[in-house]
């Protein structure tokens, strides 16, 4: 059964993708939204069902390592209500815009995250305590913004600017994991909101997407579990380098792609002389 093949695969995706992710404090979100896009899922469809996912996983993996004494409790309150507020937005947004137009935007910025990925993972620097408020409240808001938009993004985006900035790497990856939960939450609320407000007209299709969430988060769970012993003692060069690589590729695999459909579609225009077809996309 083709349902049941897709069940497995993205059991697989979760399991590695939160592996991944509770080591570094990114990735999850990330792998997970380039793999779905790739596979054909429209970009809100995408974020809705990575979030969707995430209320599970996010929840193990913030208790995770709040047992394992990873978490800044002052910096958390900061980082989650800017990052609920910045993701509402960004929820509100994506469910606004059709799929068709949006889908090379995220492809490009998922882009851009996976040489910020590449970036952190080759810039290294002194730690030091990074106080909240300042730069931390609107780099919450934006984080928040952009992982509703592209379905991933919270950790690359806040956790890379406070460990560039300087601090403790274990700190930030336990306190971005456990705020994570708080924007996951909000940003669930808002998809299910415009969908129940009959405000997402593109919304109905989230039900055929089950089996890939199911397997997101039964894949996720265990990885997640295990989080706050995993930031402590995985390879994390190693293992950031290699999320970046895969984020690249598969990103440019489908910019490609789009670019050349767009191609196709302009010199079919231009021999029929019909420039609507130029406006048609896949």
């Amino acid at each position: 059964m083709p349902e049941l093949s897709e069940f497995w695969i993205f059991l697989f995706v979760g399991f590695v993708a939160q592996l991944i992710d509770g080591a570094l404090g990114m990735g999850y979100g990330v792998i997970s939204s380039v793999v779905l896009l790739a596979s054909g899922v429209p970009p809100a469809h995408t974020s809705a069902s990575v979030h969707s996912a995430k209320l599970f996983t996010t929840a193990a993996s913030g208790m995770s390592h709040l047992l394992h004494g990873n978490v800044d409790r002052r910096l958390f309150w900061f980082l989650a209500i800017a990052g609920s507020v910045g993701g509402i937005a960004g929820a509100l947004f994506l469910t606004q815009v059709p799929g068709k137009l949006i889908r090379p935007y995220v492809f490009g910025y998922l882009l851009i995250m996976g040489f910020l990925i590449l970036w952190r993972c080759l810039r290294e620097g002194k730690e030091r305590h990074v106080m909240p408020g300042g730069f931390v409240a609107p780099l919450g808001g934006v984080g928040g913004f952009l992982d509703a938009v592209g379905g991933g993004g919270w950790g690359p985006v806040v956790t890379s600017s406070l460990i560039g900035a300087g601090a403790q790497l274990r700190q930030v990856v336990g306190t971005v994991n456990a705020a994570e939960f708080v924007v996951t939450c909000a940003v669930v609320a808002a998809f299910a909101t415009t969908l129940l407000a009959g405000l997402w007209s593109e919304g109905k299709g989230l039900l055929d997407h089950l089996m890939p969430i199911a397997g997101l988060v039964l894949g996720g769970l265990p990885s997640a579990a295990v989080a706050g012993f995993l930031v402590k003692r995985a390879p994390r060069k190693p293992m950031t380098f290699a999320v970046a690589l895969l984020v690249i590729t598969l990103s440019s695999y489908e910019l490609i792609s789009v670019s050349e459909l767009f191609a196709t579609k302009s010199a079919a225009a231009h021999i029929t002389g019909n420039p609507a077809l130029a406006g048609m996309t896949k």
